[in-house]
């Protein structure tokens, strides 16, 4: 079951259990301010919630092609992000104990994500954090939009 810690975290949880559609995937650079469409402007994914306390959790950006280089796979890495693990609620967080992922630094690490669910969408936003993907920015965060599915 799902573990939930504050007044409001079982309303939250119970609000995320399902099938979510991703709508937009924003990057903010901390230096600079600047909102980023890294994962550019079509970006697709879910993330799926279950009552059991699982979540999984894969987005893809804009016009991926398959690889047909060791180079073009290497650049794929940069326009996805996926992970698995268990989650609980606390207050306006979900937070998931990650047991795969795209990027072998996160196993086993906690990932912290600040949620808002307003009807149908839901808004998700990061800690500031050193992105895999592009760590050569520096510090960002992000900023996901999904809707219901």
């Amino acid at each position: 079951m799902t573990r939930v810690h504050g007044e409001n975290s079982s309303d939250l949880a119970q609000q995320l259990i399902g099938t979510w559609k991703l709508v937009s995937y924003q990057v903010e650079d901390k230096k600079s301010g600047e909102m980023i469409e890294a994962m550019g402007d079509c970006p697709r994914g879910r993330v799926i919630f279950t009552a059991d306390g699982w979540v999984a959790f894969n987005l893809e950006g804009s016009l991926r092609q398959p690889a047909v280089t060791d180079w073009d796979r290497a650049q794929l890495m940069k326009t996805l992000v996926a992970y698995i693990g268990r989650y609980r609620i606390e207050h306006d967080q979900w937070i998931t104990r990650v047991e795969t992922a795209w990027a072998p630094e996160w196993v086993g690490t906690e990932q912290r994500r600040t949620v808002t669910v307003d009807g149908a969408h839901a808004t998700v936003v990061t800690p500031w954090r050193e992105m895999p993907n592009w760590a050569d920015r520096g510090p960002s965060r992000s900023l996901i939009r999904f809707r219901r599915a």
